[in-house]
């Protein structure tokens, strides 16, 4: 008899759900869109109520199409490090501050002088940015002092999900890793640390691994989500980490390529080891490591072109456009930096830059240009891995909703030069966070069953005469950047300071 299991994704544009069953079929997948908000330069929100709200639609959804389907476990994976204020009650204090919010900059400066960087890398296993948690309670000490009076718990997207299911206050291990606050070698939170933030561990739930049971749904969960009350919940994932897992990445040297709203690239490690260019995760599969990269702003930049200048206009037919541009949309570069950008280079005052327009540019040449510049991000990375010594191996993985697009793809491929394999089906983070559900009820032999959900339906050969010429750009967006850094910070005089 199968054993059905849910898995929910909070994701940065919606909330997803699958249900699944222990033998390899996905039944059903729902989705309901978030809201972002950036209503300041840098700043990235949403509303949480919001995300409880979608997963109950999405939950009712399924439930009430599937009720000879009852599910068995649910697991839930979000974006990290999200930070989420509480209060006595549980209700969030106001919308969360995103983990690509970039309004923190003098607090990151403040944290970096009263730690010591190599230090704060060997204990949290990443450096002071952007993405930091404890940067980020410093800004809300300072400019939401009445907020911080009623705040009595922090936790991440998924934490809250799980909390509002289950009542128990959790913490999931990627969470914790990622806040910058946890330390990496004792599991434990670093005290020193949580005094700088101004906080201290009874903010902060419980840290879980991700298949381990936290709770159970509870009759008012029930109620408004359509499940059984008592169901198990699980710990989770972070949505990187799920994707990543979801996506194959088993082995050291398996590299995935997430085209999404923001960039990610991940490889799997079979060894601890840090850089302060990069995040590290835990892997889903015990003893193992993600390296990872994320940029701020990739596919959220392709919508805001859409949005703003072509609103008529599908994706698809922009595509097409683009296609007809020859690769390098004939000397046009752009910088992607449109938020700030968190790793490789770990600047929030950098912003978006279209450099070389001539009057012979249309905005074909303008969408290849930003296809290709995010390319150019995940290219980077890969620099980055190369230097440390890592290469990627037979199995590069491209997911995500990018991955419908045949041009981005022959464009990232290009860029990197790599074959990339090409998912079909492929759900992505909620497929992870409903095989970690399966993992914490036994549904699962072992880790290695993911592969029952897998089926490569392409592989995209790169073009090594493009990549040529990529790589003959990538230096000048390398330079471009560089040659700009020292003026990123003056634009805050003209736009106003976020501090």
């Amino acid at each position: 008899m199968s054993t059905y299991l849910l898995g929910i994704d909070i994701g940065t544009t919606a909330v997803k759900a699958i249900l699944a069953d222990d033998e390899g079929h996905i039944i059903a997948e729902e989705s309901a869109q978030s809201t972002l908000h950036s209503t300041q330069p840098g700043w990235a929100e949403e509303d949480a109520g919001e995300w409880w709200r979608n997963t109950g639609a999405v939950c009712q959804s399924i439930t009430a199409a599937h009720p000879d389907k009852p599910v068995a476990a649910v697991g839930v994976s979000g974006m990290v490090p999200t930070l989420v204020v509480v209060g006595e009650d549980g209700t969030p204090l106001r919308f969360s501050i995103q983990q690509n919010d970039a309004r923190a900059h003098a607090e990151i400066e403040y944290f970096q002088s009263q730690t010591d960087a190599d230090d704060i890398l060997a204990r949290t296993g990443s450096p002071v940015t952007s993405q930091s948690i404890g940067p980020k309670l410093l800004w809300l000490w300072k400019h939401e002092p009445e907020i911080m009076a009623r705040a009595r718990h922090i936790m991440g997207s998924y934490d809250y999900i799980n909390f509002r299911l289950t009542g128990e206050l959790s913490i999931e291990q990627n969470w914790a890793l990622e806040s910058g606050l946890y330390d990496l070698h004792r599991r434990d939170w670093d005290d020193d640390l949580l005094r700088l933030s101004r906080i201290d561990s009874g903010w902060l739930g419980t840290v879980h691994a991700p298949s381990d049971l936290i709770g159970r749904v509870t009759p008012e969960a029930a109620w408004h989500t359509g499940l059984r009350a008592g169901t198990p919940v699980v710990a989770g994932s972070a949505d990187h980490v799920a994707s990543a897992f979801a996506a194959g990445l088993e082995a050291p040297g398996d590299l995935l390529v997430k085209l999404g709203g923001a960039g990610d690239i991940l490889f799997v490690l079979d060894e601890l080891r840090t850089d302060p260019r990069l995040f590290i995760d835990y892997h889903l599969i015990p003893g193992q490591y993600l390296i990872n990269g994320c940029m701020a702003a990739s596919g959220s930049i392709i919508k805001w072109f859409r949005n703003q200048f072509a609103p008529e206009a599908t994706y698809a037919e922009l595509d097409a456009e683009a296609a007809e541009v020859p690769a390098g949309a004939e000397g046009l570069l752009l910088l992607p930096y449109f938020i700030g950008e968190k790793t490789p280079i770990f600047d929030p005052l950098a912003r978006g830059l279209l450099f070389g327009l001539t009057l012979g540019h249309t905005r074909a040449h303008v969408f290849r240009a930003i296809l290709e510049a995010i390319s150019f991000g995940f290219y980077h990375h890969l620099q980055v891995l190369e230097e440390m010594g890592f290469h990627p191996g037979e199995r590069v993985m491209v997911t995500n909703g990018g991955a419908r697009s045949a041009l981005w793809k022959q464009i990232t491929a290009d860029v990197l030069n790599l074959r990339l394999h090409v998912l079909a089906r492929h759900p992505g983070s909620s497929l992870g966070a409903m095989f970690v559900a399966g993992m914490g009820i036994g549904a699962f032999e072992g880790w290695s069953q993911i592969e029952r959900y897998l089926l490569i339906e392409s592989v995209i050969e790169p073009n090594p005469e493009h990549h040529a010429l990529y790589r003959r750009q990538f230096e000048l967006y390398r330079a471009l950047y560089e040659a700009n850094r020292g003026l990123f910070p003056r634009l805050l005089t003209l736009t106003g300071p976020s501090e």
